[in-house]
């Protein structure tokens, strides 16, 4: 697996012999098309949770983020994503005003724990045997520990049979684009259309 495209393209992405699922390249260029097109990458606070190999994160990394925190609860697995990271702060691409670290914890607790500022993009791509509720726990805990904030826009992988996740409250489920045995869902604040009154409509 390598990084598709941006400053840091064609690097490669160690993997660990077990324990994850890597999001398919296919899959990946497919979420990150989206996210390029509506310019949420640029300057982003980025979190991947369940990062496996850091593969989502580093994407954002290489397409114009500033901070990534992936958190990761294999420790293998975490160690590959920091050797990865590591090789990426060597590269002459790397930019002295970029952040990136390893949280080794599961992604439910260091969600718990809350934050004082929120992150631009969340990325969520937990096994698949994660359950459903499990997963709308985790995406509630992170609007109401402040991980989620007004601009914050939600990525969550999901097999495609399992069953749809539910925004938190006040939030909604944008967009669902399935690639194969993946159903990626984007998940936003919902602002309902502002009420317009007679008198600011034309005749």
């Amino acid at each position: 697996m390598r990084v598709i495209s941006g400053r840091f393209k064609g690097v490669a992405l160690a993997s660990p012999k077990t324990g994850t699922r890597p999001t398919t390249d296919r899959t990946k260029e497919a979420i990150f098309s989206h996210l390029d097109s509506w310019g949420v990458l640029d300057d982003a606070r980025v979190l991947d949770l369940f990062a496996g190999t850091g593969a989502l994160g580093i994407e954002a990394l290489s397409r114009g983020a500033k901070e990534l925190v992936a958190v990761e609860s294999s420790r293998p697995a975490a160690a590959l994503i920091s050797a990865t990271l590591n090789e990426l702060k060597r590269n002459r691409s790397w930019q002295s005003d970029m952040r990136a670290r390893v949280v080794v914890r599961k992604a439910e607790q260091y969600v718990a724990a809350g934050a004082s500022q929120a992150f631009d993009v969340i990325f969520i791509d937990p096994p698949y045997a994660f359950t459903t509720e499990a997963c709308n726990q985790l995406l509630a805990d992170l609007v109401a520990g402040g991980m989620a904030g007004d601009r914050t826009v939600i990525m969550l992988e999901r097999s495609v049979r399992s069953d749809d996740p539910a925004a938190p409250a006040g939030w909604a489920i944008s967009e669902q684009r399935n690639y194969g045995e993946t159903a990626v869902f984007y998940i936003e604040l919902d602002i309902p259309e502002s009420d317009v009154s007679e008198s600011d409509m034309s005749e």
